[in-house]
């Protein structure tokens, strides 16, 4: 693949004796308010000791949403970003669900979806944006089942999209 390529920078696996909070200070992060629906749907739905969060994207705290296709004017690096940040946002919604992210139990599976262009076949290194990002929050608990498939749209024209299914502690 012409341009490809792949994060191997280590990520760094949350200890046990952390809070997800202070993972999050540690690694600069600060969570935003969740991203509102864009259509007819809500942002997550808690069957008992299950939380599904609906498909969120890379919206940036000003509202503004990156946008382009994968593999062509957008890069796999800029997108690996940008699946990162759709994590942050999922987070965010994990937060206010839940009131403590020390509530998740398990981060179970991940839907990831990438905007991409009709030859690209890097798929998984996108969406390791979000995957790296919750191994480094919650630690093992992060440790996810995955997929990570190519669209040829997404609404907006946002270079991903990632929904998850989370376990909770009672």
């Amino acid at each position: 693949m012409a341009g490809a390529s792949v994060n191997t920078s280590p990520i760094q696996v949350a200890s046990a004796a952390q809070t997800p909070y202070e993972r999050l200070a540690a690694l600069g992060i600060e969570l935003p308010p969740p991203p509102p629906p864009i259509a007819n749907f809500v942002t997550h739905v808690r069957e008992g000791n299950v939380l599904y969060l609906s498909g969120q994207g890379p919206r940036e705290l000003d509202g503004r949403l990156h946008a382009g296709k994968v593999g062509g004017d957008v890069g796999v690096d800029r997108a690996y970003q940008h699946a990162r940040l759709t994590g942050i946002n999922l987070l965010a919604v994990m937060h206010e669900a839940l009131g403590n992210l020390s509530r998740v139990k398990r981060v179970v599976k991940l839907l990831g979806m990438v905007n991409a262009v009709p030859h690209f076949e890097d798929h998984p290194s996108v969406i390791n944006g979000c995957s790296d990002l919750f191994i480094e929050v919650f630690g093992e608990a992060g440790q996810h089942a995955r997929s990570a498939v190519g669209f040829g749209s997404l609404p907006g024209n946002i270079t991903v999209e990632i929904e998850a299914i989370v376990s909770l502690n009672d």
